[in-house]
């Protein structure tokens, strides 16, 4: 599943990020291409914007449709994902979320989330913090240096057997919480996530600057 419903509100500007071109094409299409190009992969589900799911751009059917699901997206990312693994197969046993914001997924990355979603337990791309971590209070003042050695930065793909992603956004939707990422859901109700190695080419683009950084990155051999 690849949740493409956002607006992009912190890029800006009249197109949707999601549908900007980067290293040659559409973000999105870089995302499903990917993705089909797995035989491993039965369909790709992608969540839309409600605006554009009646009228699609017509480079998104540049792939295998027979292996292409759209969904409509909700008012937020939890909504969407829910909506998302609602179109998904009934036999299909691992199903793995991924951000259209993050376009250079490479397969290596989607293999080891494969692997560790096919053991019966959530999987994570994740990279580990390097950097020295400081929490601050409102003003700006340092509170504390926080350890970083079991802090990592959560990416995607993050791939779960279906019935713990269903199981944990069916109690979301009870409880009526939200969440940025699929893990943290699965987290609170105790259920097995571990992180596996992302990628620095899964950078996810937010704010206009971000585009460049990613033109630059796809230059670059993994």
């Amino acid at each position: 599943m690849i949740v493409a419903a956002g607006t992009s509100s912190r890029v800006g500007g009249e197109e949707l990020k999601q549908f900007r071109f980067v290293a040659g094409k559409p973000m999105l299409l870089h995302g499903i291409q990917a993705f089909m190009a797995r035989d491993d992969v039965a369909v790709v589900v992608c969540v839309l914007p409600r605006a554009q799911l009646g009228d699609p751009p017509p480079w998104i059917f540049q792939c295998d449709t027979d292996r292409l699901l759209l969904s409509n997206g909700g008012r937020e990312r939890g909504e969407s994902v829910a909506n998302g693994l609602a179109e998904v197969p009934a036999d299909v046993e691992v199903v793995l979320v991924h951000d259209a914001a993050r376009p250079l997924v490479d397969a290596a990355t989607i293999d080891r989330v494969v692997a560790e979603a096919r053991r019966g337990h959530g999987a994570v791309a994740a990279l580990p913090i390097t950097d020295t971590i400081k929490e601050v209070d409102d003003e700006g003042r340092v509170i504390r240096t926080i350890d970083r050695h079991r802090l990592w930065r959560a990416q995607t793909p993050q791939g779960f057997p279906r019935e713990m992603l269903e199981r944990a956004y069916a109690a979301a939707r009870e409880a009526g919480v939200a969440a940025t990422d699929c893990a943290a859901l699965c987290e609170r109700l105790n259920l097995p996530v571990v992180v596996v190695r992302g990628s620095e080419r899964a950078m996810k683009v937010t704010e206009e600057g971000d585009f460049a950084r990613l033109e630059a990155i796809a230059r670059l051999r993994e």
